[in-house]
């Protein structure tokens, strides 16, 4: 199986996406670590800060050393050229906040996945068009399950996953996979600045592992 298809069958049986991004290498490495300890197998780093690219591929080098099987995603793509600079730092696939077409094709170049983010019916369709197989939906907590439930007959191809508010909870994650989701992405609802800040690793290994079992549950 290749990369490709290999994340496309992890993200959905994993069920949550967990993203994060921290200025701290060390920080940064311990949260993969955390995440790790709770068998989370891919995680999204986000390109938020002028240490994305050098913590990304120190986070690499971790990976490849000490936790095999850990397949990293970079999150907040917005340019080819980000995207060049991220798969050569080894990104196993690319997540945009939106539908950028120039990143498509840095990552069909490279054979990777790639997952859009969308907001509206016409970017969903647009999305499918040009070859994706996950889109994600962002910001989720302004569409909502709701949302998805009125689309997703218009989309039986796609898988869907949306990220940004989603809560840590029965309730809003149950709604989501009735809704019809293949996994939720969680940022600072799991990994908040708090814990960040605090260095609070063993308390991230068991909210992640409370995520995976609320997920289990809601489907």
């Amino acid at each position: 199986m290749n990369k490709k298809a290999t994340i496309l069958n992890l993200i959905p049986e994993q069920g949550i996406l967990p993203l994060y991004f921290n200025k701290d290498t060390e920080v940064s490495i311990n949260i993969l670590h955390a995440l790790y300890k709770a068998d989370i197998r891919t995680v999204e780093y986000t390109n938020r800060g002028e240490a994305a690219l050098k913590n990304f591929a120190r986070l690499r080098e971790v990976c490849d050393k000490e936790l095999g099987g850990m397949y990293l995603g970079i999150g907040t793509i917005k340019d080819a050229a980000s995207a060049q600079a991220f798969i050569d730092a080894g990104a196993d696939y690319i997540i945009s906040p939106g539908l950028v077409e120039d990143v498509i094709h840095v990552a069909n170049k490279h054979d990777l996945l790639w997952v859009p983010g969308c907001m509206t019916p016409s970017e969903i369709i647009n999305a499918e068009n040009l070859g994706a197989k996950v889109v994600k939906l962002f910001p989720g907590n302004i569409l909502g399950p709701a949302f998805l439930s009125a689309v997703k007959e218009l989309f039986p191809n796609l898988l869907f996953m949306p990220t940004g508010g989603v809560e840590l909870n029965k309730e809003n994650i149950g709604a989501w996979f009735k809704a019809g989701v293949c996994a939720v992405g969680m940022g600072s609802k799991l990994i908040s600045k708090e814990l960040m800040e605090g260095k609070k690793y063993e308390e991230l290994t068991a909210a992640t592992k409370q995520a995976i079992e609320i997920v289990k549950a809601s489907r």
